[in-house]
């Protein structure tokens, strides 16, 4: 039994090359689109490290940032989205580290 491999098109082939039409994929409306939860939870993350200044939060919403321009798909809302969840991380980072330490709990 021999198979053909490659471009050698077989006799008993049921593929039509004339009949394929390319993929275009149908146009979706800005408000259509998912909803871009990374970007939600980087503002949450930098709003959350800039209120109580947790460092972890400020660099996890750098990360969801990153993701988030990753993978925007409308430029418009998402770098509006994405710009301001920016500045609250930034914002926390400094906070932490160039701004006065938080004061000690005794115990």
């Amino acid at each position: 039994m021999s198979h053909s491999h490659g471009n050698t098109p077989s006799a008993n082939d049921p593929r039509q090359p004339s009949a394929a039409k390319p993929y275009t994929p149908r146009p979706i409306a800005p408000e259509d689109l998912p909803v871009d939860y990374s970007g939600f939870i980087a503002v949450i993350l930098g709003v959350s490290g800039v209120m109580f200044r947790y460092k972890i939060c400020s660099w996890l919403a750098l990360i969801f940032c990153a993701q988030s321009l990753a993978n925007m798909r409308n430029l418009e809302t998402d770098l509006k989205q994405i710009s301001m969840a920016m500045m609250f991380a930034i914002m926390g980072l400094v906070t932490n580290y160039l701004g006065p330490n938080r004061p000690a709990t005794k115990k």
